[in-house]
């Protein structure tokens, strides 16, 4: 019976994965780094697409709440909009309707930095990915897949065509810590250690274990976390944070225009407030407080 339900919510994944950019015609997306740049920080999160039924209400919202500003493609694509701040591609916002039993909720897709997409797909089915869509060229962007990792997560990598931004401190609004909820952390560590060649931290963890911290070039990516107990039967998933001065005056604002609270504010690890929100239509993120003097830097 598990195996069944699993079978059914990873087919659910591949008809949500599937309805992002890289299954329709490529859209020509600005470059992430101008000037171009020849640094690769593999297994880096480097570009977030969020599937969402409605669009002009998503540039609503995430441009109230954060300063983004959104412009079309070059080739006008009407379905596709890349969202900036300061002039720098901070995420692509796809509209897409997917009809059906398993229809899940819009979400953000987080795509990580690879140097050889197509190797890096031989690698991922070796260890137990299954390949929703094999890497494509996206003009402008870079070559792109999309993939479920073996406990059901989807997640993307991407060989940027103008190199990977540098690792320095993000402005506020911007994109700041990538965070893997799963049944499995054991397991899902090693999967992406694998993938990406990560340094992997066992973090000690007061809810009884199962917290890794991911690391590549000396610097933390991201982290692999424990559902909680409750909410077992949810499928594992990425989540994404954005940088904020204030989680508590950034919730009110949310509120104000019609985003959810998820996980009220708590202090995280590092001191700062943290929170788990999502948009009017659903998509979940997070906001983190994180300051000038926090440092992701990893001592060798």
């Amino acid at each position: 019976m598990q195996r069944l339900i699993r079978q059914s919510l990873l087919a659910g994944f591949v008809i949500w994965a599937g309805a992002s950019s890289a299954s329709a015609q490529p859209h020509s997306v600005p470059p992430l780094v101008i000037p171009s740049t020849p640094d690769r920080h593999v297994g880096k999160p480097i570009f977030l697409e969020l599937v969402t039924p409605d669009l002009d209400a998503s540039e609503l919202f995430y441009g109230q709440m954060f300063g983004w500003r959104f412009r079309a493609t070059e080739d006008k694509a009407p379905d596709y909009a890349v969202a900036t701040i300061n002039d720098h591609p901070v995420a692509g916002l796809i509209r897409r309707e997917v009809a059906g039993p398993l229809t899940r909720k819009p979400a953000w897709l987080t795509m990580f930095s690879v140097r050889d997409a197509d190797a890096t797909k031989v690698l991922a089915e070796q260890y137990g990915a299954h390949v929703v869509r094999p890497p494509k060229d996206i003009p402008g962007l870079g070559r792109q897949a999309i993939y479920a990792d073996p406990q059901g997560a989807i997640f993307g990598t991407l060989v940027s065509v103008s190199g990977d931004p540098e690792d320095e401190l993000v402005p506020l609004g911007q994109w700041i810590w990538s965070s893997l909820h799963t049944t499995d952390p054991d397991t899902d560590a090693g999967f992406y250690q694998s993938i990406f060649s990560y340094q992997v931290f066992d973090l000690p963890d007061d809810n009884g274990g199962g917290h890794f911290m991911l690391a590549s070039d000396e610097y933390a990516r991201a982290s692999v976390n424990r559902l909680p107990a409750g909410q077992a039967y949810r499928y594992p998933y990425w989540l994404n944070y954005i940088r904020v001065l204030n989680t508590d005056d950034t919730i009110t604002k949310l509120r104000a225009l019609g985003g959810k609270v998820i996980v009220p504010p708590h202090s995280d690890r590092h001191g700062g407030q943290i929170a788990v929100v999502s948009d009017p239509n659903g998509a979940a993120f997070g906001l983190l407080e994180w300051t000038a003097f926090d440092s992701k830097e990893v001592l060798p």
